[in-house]
């Protein structure tokens, strides 16, 4: 979408104390055309009496929303299917793809399906912050641990590591899912990816000829 900056504009301000304002201007009509698109607008200060009445604040547009198992068997789909790419790139030391896939692709998955989890767990009524932010305080304490441990450094036996634990915590979770929602977790991707990922940490490093 194109700005117009005759009707808006902002200014993004940090300050040396670390006070951060970000400063948005805008046109009454442009206001009143867009005021309550975020329902945790909270009025400060109207000196011109222009603002119109709204409710008290809410989060309920970032609270998890309830997949459909469409969505569901996506994500196990995508979770697994991924995994392949992360593991070739491992077996041939090419960081940078294998760090993008595990961090950038199978993550998110991961991250959805948390989710999902909490979601289940507290009746869709709450938000999981920006990027998992609440993940700490919503997930059970092994739970926690072991998304931690789905981090990894720059080396690769660790990155295999961090890769089986995203697999279990994924298997855990999202079998929960199943069970709450009345979907089908789907254990042949489960069972043959991780089969699959198992051969190629064990290959030895003249497999280069048969992989």
């Amino acid at each position: 979408m194109e700005a117009n900056f005759e009707q808006s504009y902002g200014y993004l301000m940090l300050f040396k104390d670390g006070n951060r304002i970000d400063l948005h201007i805008e046109t009454k009509e442009h206001m009143n055309h867009n005021y309550l698109s975020d329902k945790l607008t909270v009025p400060l200060l109207d000196k011109d009496n222009c603002l119109p009445t709204i409710p008290a604040p809410t989060d309920i547009d970032y609270h998890v929303k309830r997949p459909t198992e469409a969505m569901y068997l996506s994500c196990c789909n995508n979770f697994w299917w991924c995994q392949q790419n992360i593991a070739k790139s491992i077996w041939r030391e090419e960081l940078p793809y294998a760090k993008f896939m595990m961090d950038c692709v199978v993550r998110q998955e991961l991250n959805k399906m948390v989710e999902w989890w909490i979601g289940t767990n507290t009746n869709f009524e709450l938000s999981t912050g920006k990027v998992g932010n609440y993940f700490n305080k919503q997930l059970p304490e092994p739970y926690w641990e072991q998304y931690r441990a789905t981090y990894s450094d720059d080396g690769y036996e660790n990155l295999w590591d961090s890769l089986f634990e995203s697999g279990e915590l994924f298997r855990k979770i999202a079998t929960d899912i199943a069970k709450n929602l009345s979907f089908s977790y789907p254990t042949h991707e489960d069972s043959n990816m991780t089969s699959y990922l198992i051969q190629v940490r064990a290959l030895p490093s003249n497999a280069k000829d048969i992989f």
